[in-house]
């Protein structure tokens, strides 16, 4: 096993209704003006938006709120944060939402409390010093930005989708009632249970000497995600259920299923940010229209990794050699990917980019050319195009 570090100082308040509480919580912090920031209408529709407000008014905090956080969420959006915050002077970013909230919440703390362009940070230009405390409450069980250190941005000037990891943006509190998740569509929620198990399957699929013990939590947490994930497609009110999936995305990107491990592969992710930049898709939806290709592209430097995954996770019987079974658990888990109704390429996912587009993701993906990818196989721009390509069909 690897040395590691883990550090997880979010507080978790976990079950029904306890969003209620709301504003006694970030009254602890003794902060005098929050931001409340949020995506589209559900939070309004849902009466959720009036009850925080309410919840302010009675332990006397001040706010102001900023919405239209879209899926991929924008730089312009941080930037009127930021703006807003120095404006009012907010020390405090309340996110009601899912991963997108969350990761600008993130990036407008970054950019009230250090100097010049928060993009900066995530071009790896400079590293952040400080971040304005944020708190949040969780309607969308999928990115696990509720516990992590990490934010993802999307820059409109090129549809650069960059991310960008610090512990001084870890949430100070992550309230979560697995009932704010029940009416999300179908789609939104298998999407996001995609992003949950693939969270711990960029840290699991690797060459390091790893721990048993982190291998059997990462292993049973995708099982417990694919179990659940099947039970909601057919009963979406199903309390348990949600509430598994929910902490499953916080433990599959708060640290804990990466401790001894060399850090995980992510080449998954870096090919899917592009995506996300260039076709503004559901990130769990792109992930899995990609990763049955990647796989099958690194798996001859991984197979008995990919082996272990085939007979513990996905249940395959060990058959012949180990890239045998290998490339069984790679089918099995794009049956599974079927069967929850996520796409498992680019046509599946509705895009089917052009030769130049698929040459421009990876120039992307690739940093122009400054940067590889990956850890189970080193993955350079020319890697990263026949991916692309793989995917397409």
């Amino acid at each position: 096993m690897n040395q590691f570090q883990y550090y997880t100082p979010t507080k978790v308040i976990f079950g029904k209704g306890t969003e209620e509480n709301m504003g006694a919580l970030v009254q602890e912090y003794g902060c005098k003006k929050v931001l409340v920031h949020y995506g589209g209408g559900s939070v309004k529709r849902s009466g959720l938006l009036d009850r925080i407000y309410q919840s302010l008014d009675v332990a006397g905090i001040a706010y102001v709120s900023l919405g239209k956080v879209v899926p991929n969420p924008h730089l312009s959006l941080v930037y009127e944060g930021i703006e807003l915050c120095k404006r009012e002077g907010v020390d405090f970013i309340l996110a009601v939402g899912g991963g997108s909230v969350i990761d600008s919440a993130k990036a407008i703390g970054y950019g009230v409390t250090n100097e010049g362009d928060v993009w900066d940070f995530y071009e790896k230009k400079r590293n952040a010093s400080a971040c304005l405390p944020v708190g949040v409450i969780l309607t969308i069980a999928a990115a696990g930005s509720e516990m992590s250190d990490s934010s993802v941005i999307t820059n409109e000037n090129g549809w650069v989708k960059r991310g960008y990891s610090s512990n001084y943006c870890r949430p100070k509190f992550a309230i979560m009632n697995p009932e704010l998740t029940m009416t999300l569509p179908q789609y939104q929620t298998m999407s996001g249970c995609v992003d949950i198990m693939m969270h711990t399957m960029e840290r699991y699929l690797n060459h390091a000497d790893n721990m048993e013990l982190t291998d059997g939590i990462s292993e049973h947490l995708l099982r417990t995600v694919m179990k659940n994930a099947k039970i909601l497609l057919n009963d979406p009110e199903n309390y348990d259920a949600r509430a598994e999936v929910m902490w499953a995305g916080s433990l599959s990107h708060n640290g804990l299923t990466g401790c001894g491990t060399d850090g995980g592969d992510w080449a998954s992710h870096q090919l899917e940010h592009e995506l996300g930049g260039m076709f503004d898709v559901a990130h769990g939806a792109g992930l899995a229209a990609i990763w049955g290709s990647w796989a099958r592209y690194v798996v001859d430097a991984g197979a008995e990794r990919f082996a272990q995954f085939a007979v513990n996770v996905m249940g395959v019987k060990a058959a012949g050699d180990g890239m045998q079974t290998a490339l069984l658990g790679i089918e099995a888990m794009e049956d599974f990917y079927r069967f929850i109704h996520m796409p498992v390429s680019m046509k599946e996912l509705g895009i089917e980019p052009t030769e130049e587009q698929m040459k421009e993701l990876a120039r992307k993906c690739s940093f122009w050319g400054r940067r590889t990818i990956g850890c189970v196989k080193v993955l350079e721009e020319e890697d990263m195009y026949q991916i692309y390509k793989k995917a397409c069909n």
